[in-house]
C-alpha cells in the first residue's frame, strides 16, 4: 500500500467514524449545545467547572441541605432575599415562566435553588411562604451570613451584606444564575436580564441526560 493510499485509507476511516458517531446521536435524540447560541442566549460556560465548597445549609422545611451534594440534576441558583424589592420576584417570575416553557424531559432533569443572603429575616418558614407564591417546587436555602459569603465567593456571586440596624435595609446582589451540573460542579452562569425566549431553545439540549 502506497503512501497516498494509506492517508486516503486512514481519512475514509475517520470519516466514517465521525459519521457514525453523528448518526448515533441522532438516533439516540442527543442535542448538541452550540456555545455560541448559548452565549446569545446569555448561558456563559466556564473553561472548567469549580467544586463547591462543603458547606451546610438548611431549606425551606428546615432539613439540612450540603450544597456540594447539590447532585443527580442541573440546577440554576439566585440569590437574593424575600424582602427584595424588584430584582428578586422578577426573576423568580422569570425562572417560574422558564420552567413552565422548558420541555418535561428538561424540567424533569433541572432544579431551581432560591439562596437567601439575609438571613435576619429569612427564616425557612418566611422562605416557603415567598417561593409558594412563584413555584412550590423552588428549593429555598439559607445559613448564617459567613456561610453564604463563603458560598457566593465560590461561585463568583458575590453581595454586600446589609446594615440590619437600618430599618427596611436592602441587600446588593447579583441577578445572575448559577448553573450547576448533575456532578455538582459549578458549570458556568446566565446572564440577566433573563432571555426566556432563548432560553428555552437553548437549554433542553444543555441539561439533556447524556448517554
Amino acid at each position: 500500500m502506497t503512501r497516498v493510499q494509506k492517508t486516503v485509507f486512514v481519512l475514509v476511516a475517520i470519516v466514517a467514524v465521525v459519521l457514525g458517531l453523528t448518526v448515533h446521536r441522532v438516533l439516540n435524540g442527543e442535542r448538541q449545545a452550540d456555545p455560541t447560541k448559548l452565549l446569545d442566549a446569555g448561558i456563559v460556560l466556564l473553561p472548567q467547572s469549580r467544586t463547591l465548597p462543603a458547606l451546610e445549609m438548611v431549606d425551606q422545611n428546615g432539613a439540612k441541605v450540603a450544597v456540594d451534594q447539590l447532585k443527580d440534576k442541573w440546577s440554576l441558583v439566585f440569590f437574593g432575599y424575600t424582602f427584595c424589592p424588584d430584582i428578586c420576584p422578577t426573576t423568580l417570575a422569570q425562572m417560574r415562566e422558564l420552567k413552565g416553557l422548558l420541555p418535561q424531559q428538561a424540567q424533569d432533569n433541572l432544579r431551581f435553588v432560591f439562596v437567601s443572603v439575609d438571613p435576619n429575616r429569612d427564616t425557612p418558614q418566611q422562605i416557603k411562604q415567598y417561593l409558594n407564591y412563584f413555584d412550590p417546587s423552588f428549593v429555598g436555602v439559607t445559613s448564617d451570613l459567613p456561610t453564604l459569603q463563603k458560598l457566593a465567593n465560590a461561585v463568583s456571586i458575590p453581595f454586600i451584606p446589609a446594615d440590619t440596624r437600618q430599618e427596611n435595609y436592602t441587600v446588593d446582589h447579583s441577578g445572575n444564575l448559577v448553573v450547576l451540573g448533575p456532578d455538582g460542579t459549578q458549570r458556568g452562569f446566565i446572564r440577566s436580564p433573563l432571555n426566556n425566549q432563548k432560553l428555552k431553545e437553548q437549554l433542553p439540549g444543555l441539561v439533556a441526560p447524556q448517554g
